[in-house]
C-alpha cells in the first residue's frame, strides 16, 4: 500500500473516531476563566461601536457591523450577573455561532487555546443548580485548574433568541456605516 493511500485511510478512521481532545478558547469574565470550543468561533474581535437597540435585554450591548452582516453583541459579564466594567486594551468580542445565527460576545480578556483530553472534561457539578447554572456544559480540570465550559446554545434561551431575531431584522438601518 503506497504511503498516499495509506494516509488518507488512517485520515479517514480518524474522522469517523470522536475527537480524543478538544481545542477550547479560554477567556477571562471578572476573575473567573471561561472557555468555549474552538469549532464554534468564527473570529475575535476588538470592540467596534455599538449601535443600541430599544427594548432589548439588558445583557445585549447593541449591534455592530462587521463586514456589512449586522451581528447582535451580548456582554457575557452582565449575563453572568457580572459587574459590567468598561472596555479596555484587552476587552474582546469572539464572534460565534448559535442555532444558526452569528452573534458577538464581549468577554475581559481572551487569554489563550489549550487542550483538553476528554478525561480532563467533566461534566458540571450536581450542585450547580438554578439561575445561570444552565450555561455550562462542564468543567475542564488540569491539576488545581478549572475552566467552566460554556453551552453556546443555552446562552440565550428560546424566547430570547426570537428577541434577537427581531433585533437583526429592526437594527439594519441603525447598523448601516455613516
Amino acid at each position: 500500500m503506497s504511503d498516499d493511500i495509506r494516509w488518507k485511510k488512517e485520515a479517514a478512521e480518524e474522522s469517523e473516531q470522536p475527537r480524543r481532545e478538544i481545542q477550547l478558547a479560554c477567556f477571562r469574565i471578572g476573575g473567573e476563566m471561561y472557555a468555549l470550543d474552538i469549532l464554534r468561533i468564527k473570529e475575535i474581535i476588538r470592540p467596534q461601536k455599538l449601535t443600541p437597540v430599544p427594548k432589548a435585554p439588558p445583557f445585549i450591548e447593541g449591534v455592530i457591523n462587521l463586514r456589512g452582516a449586522v451581528i447582535p453583541v451580548v456582554d457575557l459579564r452582565k449575563r453572568f450577573d457580572h459587574a459590567a466594567g468598561g472596555t479596555d486594551r484587552k476587552t474582546r468580542v469572539i464572534i460565534c455561532a448559535i442555532s444558526g445565527k452569528v452573534i458577538g460576545l464581549i468577554v475581559d480578556e481572551v487569554t489563550e487555546v489549550r487542550r483538553y483530553s476528554r478525561q480532563e472534561v467533566q461534566p458540571a457539578p450536581q450542585f450547580l443548580r438554578g439561575k445561570g447554572a444552565e450555561f455550562f456544559l462542564g468543567v475542564c480540570r488540569r491539576d488545581d485548574d478549572l475552566v467552566m465550559l460554556l453551552d453556546l446554545e443555552r446562552i440565550l434561551s428560546s424566547g430570547e433568541k426570537i428577541d434577537l431575531e427581531k433585533i437583526e431584522h429592526i437594527a439594519p438601518d441603525a447598523a448601516s456605516p455613516t
